[in-house]
């Protein structure tokens, strides 16, 4: 089970860090990322850390401003937000592999958490 949390309303130029709290038994077995999703659109990749987040990846509009991060030991992965901009409004939704490496590939994550609101204003 992965539950997120950090959501909200902010102006354009703020920062937020979103969190994702994953309920298993070894966190470290498994890759995650973020990913997010608008109305009436694709869910699309955000970020992703391999298992001990010595690799990251970022899509490139996000490149720069975010900063993915996990904390094994809290069972934890972090999203920081920097100079967000309202084209980040969006669900923001916290995914896990079975694997040490992580994908930009949604459909290669088997757990999902319920998503939380981003909501950024100009």
């Amino acid at each position: 089970q992965l539950v997120e949390s950090g959501g909200g309303l902010v102006q354009a130029g703020a920062s937020l860090r979103l969190s994702c709290v994953a309920s298993v038994r070894t966190v470290s077995a498994y890759a995650m990322a973020w990913f997010r999703q608008e109305p009436g659109k694709e869910r699309e990749f955000v970020g992703s850390a391999n298992w001990d987040s010595t690799t990251t990846d970022y899509a490139d509009s996000v490149k720069d401003r975010f900063t993915i991060s996990r904390d094994n030991r809290k069972n934890t992965l972090y999203l920081q937000m920097n100079s967000l901009k309202p084209e980040d409004t969006a669900v923001y939704y916290c995914a896990a592999r079975s694997a040490a490496d992580a994908s930009r590939d949604r459909w290669q994550y088997n757990f999902w958490g319920q998503g939380t609101q981003v909501t950024v204003s100009s």
